[in-house]
């Protein structure tokens, strides 16, 4: 987008903390008219600063109180081994985001299961897709502070 002004930014405040706002609502909060507003949106969206829209959804609620974080290492920094890492964590349930990292580590895993089983179910399907020098995980005790919202 080449132009991102403070009106942009109070839109994209606004739907950070609530995309299932009305046009009416986000435009009285920001100072726009309900059309103005919309087409503010359509471009923000069009231009690919709003990738989508979510509802966030309780963890716990859902049997998936256990978050975890699991560092990778390798042996291997191939092309083809890097292909099938992508895909193996792309496709496993549970795998909520991964990172490539610099320093010693290669990768960070984050992940959300139900228990300790459950992080061994995603740990063996892990492994039984891709070959890893070692791994190792920190279980989450307790969360201070988990956001989406980017400060804009």
């Amino acid at each position: 987008m080449e132009t991102f002004d403070t009106i942009d930014a109070k839109i994209l405040r606004e739907l950070q903390q609530d995309a299932s706002i009305s046009l009416d609502q986000l435009g009285e909060r920001v100072a726009l008219s309900r059309n103005a507003c919309w087409r503010r949106v359509r471009a923000l969206e069009e231009a690919g600063v709003i990738k989508g829209r979510v509802a966030l959804i309780d963890p716990a609620a859902v049997g998936l109180g256990l978050m975890v974080f699991m560092e990778i290492r390798t042996h291997s920094h191939d092309p083809d081994w890097q292909r099938t890492f992508n895909r193996a964590t792309q496709t496993i349930p549970g795998i909520l985001s991964v990172y490539r990292m610099t320093g010693d580590l290669d990768y960070l895993i984050r992940a959300r299961v139900a228990d300790m089983a459950g992080y061994d179910a995603l740990y063996q399907q892990l492994i039984a897709q891709v070959p890893i020098a070692d791994v190792a995980a920190s279980f989450v005790m307790e969360e201070i502070k988990d956001s989406t919202a980017l400060p804009l």
